[in-house]
């Protein structure tokens, strides 16, 4: 028996997210001469073959499919991603210098959505293969043994952050790892090694790119006075940034939409900051743009029900007793915590945005899939929790 309420709060979240995506779109569509239904069409087929994904899926015998689709991700959209910065304009058209998206007629596909999922299942795979019944290591043998993972995600940083300019993803996929590395036995010296060599990488790659400058910039310039007013430092001072730096108009419309929802919102349909203040609305922003609508009791119903799909990934986790079963959903429920928080925290202002998707929620079908493919595998999973007569788990 798949698990059902994990089941149920997905075809919630995927709901809304058409209720949305035909509200916050109208004026997009009207902009580019679309119809009303165009986004709402698109997303709803892909919401369509997202569920049916899910459900066949579901109904697979993990012990026989499960390894077979998972490195089927990883291989295949680990090559494309490999071969994208060399393919013709005609398949693969770059944006701002950045390949993301293989155009296939009138699809467009993301690949490092799906090799994310991809990602998360080869680390599951092999470390039960590799740590099943080992001890506690010492540091170097850490080092050793986790070296060729590492290896890999520097060149999966490579692909994406430089090739591709997703820095957002990179973040995810770094967190998520860092986090796996505790589950299977590293130990926190380890742990926090690798954290503070992230942080110097971050910055690096922060750096080496005017764009993320500037947006690193911008953001400052909204949250220095309240930081730096409770520092007494007066040299710290000298982080101010001049007030000339261009406006940061996403996240100043982004709080203000916040703001104008209120508790209750200003009713579905009803939202202003989604008539030409606020892009990309229905697709990175769509947390400001259910706020402004269904208000602050609109987001904590989002907030809760999201908390609630990775509380039950993680429950099955904890009862499922193949490790590598149990790895991957705790690396599925990762992939889909990290990038909620951090879409999240760029829309209310807290970080620098990311411009990262909402799970279940931002438009994009390469998104919806490769998150329903994940969430159907978990399902696969769940059938080899025990439960009793009625249907609870054990």
């Amino acid at each position: 028996m798949i698990d059902k309420p994990l089941l149920a709060a997905v075809i919630a979240l995927l709901t809304l997210s058409l209720v949305m995506d035909y509200s916050l779109s109208v004026y997009t569509v009207q902009h580019f001469g679309y119809s009303n239904f165009h986004f709402f069409i698109r997303q709803g087929m892909a919401v369509m073959i997202g569920l049916m994904v899910i459900v066949g899926l579901s109904k697979l015998d993990p012990d026989k499919w499960f390894v077979r689709i998972g490195m089927a991700l990883f291989i295949l959209f680990f090559i494309l991603m490999m071969v994208m910065p060399f393919l013709p304009s005609s398949l693969v058209t770059a944006v701002g210098g950045a390949k993301r998206w293989i155009h296939l007629g009138p699809l467009s596909i993301a690949p490092v959505e799906f090799f994310k999922v991809g990602f998360v299942f080869f680390l599951a795979w092999s470390f039960e293969r590799k740590f099943a019944g080992r001890e506690q290591m010492g540091f170097i043998e850490e080092v050793r043994t986790f070296g060729p993972y590492l290896i890999l995600f520097i060149l999966a940083v490579v692909l994406i952050a430089i090739f591709q300019k997703d820095l957002g993803q990179v973040l995810v996929l770094g967190a998520t790892l860092l986090t796996l590395f505790l589950f299977v036995g590293g130990s926190y010296k380890f742990f926090f090694t690798l954290v503070s060599s992230a942080f110097v990488g971050i910055i690096a790659l922060i750096f080496l790119a005017p764009h993320r400058m500037a947006r690193i910039k911008s953001w400052w310039s909204t949250v220095q006075d309240s930081i730096l007013s409770w520092l007494p430092f007066e040299q710290l001072q000298a982080l101010r940034v001049d007030l000339a730096v261009k406006e940061p108009y996403q996240i100043s419309h982004s709080l203000n939409a916040v703001y104008n929802g209120g508790i209750w919102g200003t009713g579905l349909g009803n939202g202003q900051f989604k008539l030409g203040y606020l892009s990309e609305v229905h697709t990175d922003f769509v947390l400001a743009g259910i706020t402004e609508e269904l208000g602050f009791v609109g987001l904590t119903a989002v907030v809760l029900t999201m908390l609630f799909i990775v509380f039950r990934i993680f429950k099955i986790a904890a009862k499922v007793k193949s490790r590598m079963y149990y790895l991957f959903s705790i690396g599925t429920g990762l992939l889909i915590a990290y990038a909620f928080l951090l879409n999240s925290y760029g829309v209310f202002g807290i970080t620098p945005i990311k411009g990262i998707a909402v799970p279940f929620l931002s438009y994009g079908g390469s998104h919806i899939l490769a998150v329903c493919i994940a969430i159907g595998m978990v399902l696969m999973i769940s059938k080899k929790v025990p439960r009793n007569i009625h249907g609870k788990m054990l």
